[in-house]
């Protein structure tokens, strides 16, 4: 295990660098996310306090080939791996 310091794991997190909810120390750190009590290693984006992550639609793609994402409602819990 490291000794560097983990972040406190904020409300929203996104995985795409373009967007605003990105957080590169945090993901720096191995991150688990579970949706409605099962692990989920899908996940593109969530928020704990609003309920929702969002996944991609399968292998469908946009005009710029970023995976279209759906959201999901219900409970999200997020951990740090060890």
């Amino acid at each position: 295990m490291s000794d560097t310091p983990r972040p406190t794991l904020p409300d929203r997190l996104a995985i795409d660098d373009r967007s605003p909810h990105y957080a590169a120390d945090v993901l720096s750190h191995s991150i688990g996310i579970r949706f409605k009590g099962k692990d989920r290693t899908d996940v593109e984006e969530y928020c704990i306090s609003e309920g929702w992550i969002r996944v991609p639609a399968g292998k469908t793609v946009d005009r710029r080939g970023q995976p279209l994402l759906i959201k999901i409602k219900g409970p999200v819990e997020v951990f740090y791996k060890d």
